[in-house]
């Protein structure tokens, strides 16, 4: 969780990701940022985050987003 943390403080330093939990839906998270943030996690992660999963969902808390990763990790 610290590294999905990490890589959102890198896109929005002023953002407390911690508390924040819509994203996307209040529009802090664009389309550049959701795609420049899955390069990121297949880097770090070593995932693959198909289209399906990109989703409001999935991207709109740093909880949300962890709980994708460690969905795709136990596949």
């Amino acid at each position: 969780m610290d590294t999905i943390l990490q890589l959102l403080s890198e896109l929005h330093e002023d953002i407390d990701f911690e508390e924040c939990d819509s994203l996307v839906n209040d529009g802090i998270l664009d389309s550049f940022d959701i795609v420049t943030l899955i390069g990121e996690i297949a880097d770090e992660f070593d995932v693959q985050i198909t289209a399906d999963k990109i989703t409001p969902e999935n991207f709109n808390s740093a909880e949300s987003i962890w709980s994708l990763v460690s969905e795709l990790m136990d596949e």
